[in-house]
């Protein structure tokens, strides 16, 4: 097992919210879609945009799930030459991960809006996908699975659910399951919301998980370096304007419980060696050493227990590490994509 580890060098951010070459926003339809806990989800679609092109063995695709309240429009950012993906030589399927407002949630379906959509876990995600690979697009194998924070989680649990479908993995800064730090993170959060949902109005209190999200998205040394106090206003009030105009409460809620039930050894009778057992693909992890948001160590243990190569990145950056240290990780990704 290798470990690669990267030190503080401001350069450039590569998980950004910005795109060259976007694809059109696609949808599969996938009609009632059971769920784990045996509901239905009704009339479910599932959004994703496609990259590049796929050759003629439709040997070279690689899924790329949304993190957390993502978009697949956002995951653009990271395709292309030089980035973390290159579509020139692989068919990249940005997928929409279900309960992000353009997949099938809380806040667009016609049949189950809002409390009445059911509850759906990272495994129904992952599922949704594999339908959406082998049924829509005809795909019977990936060349791999990637994907950053929650679309780490979707990926840990694709190496675990479907090992025979893909020959790489690359979750990055995801985990195999919520540490208790992790935990209070996204409870405190879900709590905000159903409070404010008590009052009337879930999306209420989007400003209130604006602060709380920052609280852990950086290192307080970036923080302290990126925001002068005198700024801190501005900063704040930003922050809270963007979240109430750009999520909405119930599908936040919803993902947020997705990722707090998340636990790859849950089917395995809760032993992550037999999880780990499972694993077929080669798999490079990415963790972020000084993360606050998502916590390292789950993945760090998983990687040792399946001799996966792991490259642990060390900044002030913490879970945006890409921020410090972008066009390293991205070169280091690249180099494992394409051994």
């Amino acid at each position: 097992m290798k470990r690669l580890i990267l030190t503080i060098a401001l350069v450039l951010m590569t998980f950004v919210i910005q795109a060259s070459a976007q694809s059109e926003q696609k949808f599969a339809e996938l009609g009632d879609f059971k769920l784990e806990s045996g509901e239905v989800i009704r009339d479910c679609r599932i959004g994703y945009r496609v990259f590049g092109a796929l050759n003629a063995d439709k040997s070279n695709a690689i899924l790329f799930p949304t993190w957390f309240t993502g978009k697949s429009e956002q995951i653009a950012g990271n395709i292309g030459k030089g980035r973390m993906v290159d579509d020139t030589k692989f068919f990249v399927i940005a997928v929409d991960a279900i309960g992000n407002g353009v997949s099938a949630s809380p806040s667009n379906s016609r049949l189950q809006p809002g409390d009445q959509f059911p509850r759906f876990t990272i495994r129904d995600m992952v599922n949704a996908e594999h339908q959406l690979v082998t049924r829509t697009l005809g795909i019977k194998k990936l060349y791999a699975v990637m994907g950053i924070s929650m679309g780490g989680m979707q990926t840990f649990e694709w190496m675990v659910a479907f090992p025979e479908m893909m020959e790489r993995a690359v979750p990055v800064v995801g985990t195999t399951h919520q540490t208790a730090y992790d935990l209070l993170l996204w409870s405190t959060q879900l709590r905000a919301i159903e409070e404010a949902r008590k009052r009337g109005d879930g999306d209420a209190a989007m400003p209130m998980v604006a602060r709380i999200h920052a609280l852990a998205l950086f290192t307080p040394s970036y923080r302290n370096k990126a925001t002068n106090p005198a700024e801190f206003q501005s900063f704040i009030e930003n922050e809270e304007k963007n979240y109430l105009k750009n999520f909405k409460a119930d599908d936040w809620a919803a993902q947020l419980r997705a990722m707090m039930a998340h636990d790859v050894a849950k089917t395995f009778k809760g032993s992550m060696a037999q999880a780990a057992w499972a694993v077929k693909a080669k798999v490079l992890v990415v963790v972020a050493r000084q993360d606050m948001m998502v916590n390292p160590d789950p993945a760090i243990d998983f990687a040792r227990l399946i001799e996966a190569e792991i490259l642990e990145v060390n900044n002030d950056c913490g879970h945006v590490f890409a921020v410090c240290d972008g066009a390293a990780v991205n070169a280091m990704i690249a180099r494992f994509l394409n051994q």
